[in-house]
């Protein structure tokens, strides 16, 4: 009777401790859950490459409401000519351009604030020119030369609290709102959503593993980590803000430069974190152009082999018997490496955004000077789009995606074919 009431009792314990196990893995599932769900992630702009010049302020008159505005971005059009002259270092004073030239380079009018009175048209207005309609009168041709592609991770310090995409910030909202196109820097900005706020942390900055860091790279389909911070301190609600930026790079979390900024009021804040992202562009392009800012080495995947140690080792081992039957050059089997060899070479097909004939010869010079590729032939080339090769090669498809980015390039798999740009 005692042992049937010990078997009851142990039964009984047991489901318990089932049910408690069963809760804490509901419950562990819904805390995992609640850290990737939410109002979080900010989708970036995408990024043409066009020309871009902001902060341009009208102020005219017109028979009524429309005629003022449309005079204002005419206007605009003009200062905005001007001012990108100034910007891409021209020189002396902007060629003079008539409307209808101008109006065919500009795609775009942004309006960052504008008021529309009866006849008056008051407004701050951005405009955006086509780089190729525009590149050439600024004197740019050929390809720009641009950083491999860089994981950020915008940092943000308020309230004595970092963090990244945890939540929605002004920070990570100004980076995703940043046109790259006009930058040397190939900038991967992560939308911050779904699981993105459990791989990239403030924490992250501390971490030194090249293995981790490896992983998250290859998430990404970049090169190497950049990492803006910012630093907002209040005076009181709704007064200055005081912001102290700095421009940190790679897995050892490097020191680059930094500055301090300053916002009348909140109202002001986007207006200083803008300016704040634009001078943080520069510190690392200027870090680009002195070879600071380029792949860790040690974050290469790829495995390096010194010819020296091989012949070192082969000839400490002396000569090796021949064996009938064998391929006495390379001591293996003739047909068996015949085979083998042909058996390790496959064909992929790799698209290449080409914006002109030096991008296709620079594609194509790019993958054939790479280790095991036997061949690299053009089936389509586009100017200005995307062009299309042929590539036989001696190994898988992700042995090549490695030796690629080992190179810089940013490259996106898929069944058989890859994307790579620079």
């Amino acid at each position: 009777m005692a042992a049937l009431r010990l078997s009851f009792e142990s039964a009984k314990n047991r489901k318990a401790l089932g049910i408690g196990l069963a809760l804490l893995a509901g419950l562990g599932g819904v805390a995992l859950l609640a850290q990737i769900e939410g109002d979080r992630g900010i989708a970036p702009i995408a990024s043409n490459g066009d020309f871009e010049v902001r902060g341009i302020e009208v102020n005219v008159s017109g028979d009524n409401a429309e005629d003022a505005r449309s005079k204002g971005w005419r206007e605009a059009q003009r200062k905005g000519w001007v001012k990108l002259w100034e910007q891409s270092g021209g020189g002396g004073s902007a060629p003079a351009l008539d409307e209808a030239t101008i109006d065919s380079m500009v795609s775009a009018v942004v309006v960052e604030r504008e008021q529309i009175g009866p006849r008056r048209y008051v407004a701050t207005l951005g405009v955006i020119f086509d780089r190729a309609r525009t590149a050439e009168r600024l004197g740019m041709t050929g390809v720009r030369a641009r950083s491999a592609p860089m994981l950020v991770i915008p940092v943000l310090y308020q309230g004595g609290v970092a963090t990244v995409f945890e939540t929605r910030t002004p920070w990570q909202k100004a980076w995703a709102e940043f046109r790259t196109g006009n930058s040397a820097i190939d900038y991967v900005r992560p939308a911050g959503a779904g699981s993105d706020s459990l791989l990239l942390t403030a924490g992250q900055l501390d971490r030194r593993s090249r293995n981790w860091w490896r992983l998250i790279l290859d998430e990404f389909g970049a090169s190497d980590v950049i990492m803006p911070i910012a630093r907002l301190e209040r005076s009181f609600p709704g007064g200055p803000v005081t912001g102290r930026f700095a421009a940190r790079y790679g897995p050892d979390n490097r020191y680059l430069g930094s500055f301090t900024l300053t916002a009348k009021s909140e109202a002001d804040l986007p207006r200083m974190l803008e300016e704040a992202i634009a001078r943080i562009d520069r510190i690392y392009a200027q870090a680009l152009a002195d070879g600071l800012l380029k792949p860790d080495p040690t974050l290469n995947m790829a495995m390096q082999v010194d010819p020296a140690l091989i012949e070192q080792t082969l000839a400490k081992a002396g000569p090796v018997a021949a064996v009938p039957g064998m391929d006495t050059a390379q001591n293996r089997p003739a047909a068996a490496a015949s085979t083998a060899a042909a058996a390790a070479e496959r064909t992929f097909t790799v698209q290449f955004a080409t914006a002109d004939a030096a991008a296709v010869d620079a594609g194509m010079a790019g993958m054939r000077s790479i280790a095991g590729v036997k061949s690299a032939v053009s089936t389509s080339i586009a100017i200005g789009g995307t062009s299309v090769m042929r590539v036989t090669y001696a190994g898988d498809l992700e042995s090549l995606a490695a030796a690629l980015r080992a190179q810089g390039w940013r490259v996106t798999a898929g069944a058989d074919a890859l994307s790579i740009r620079k």
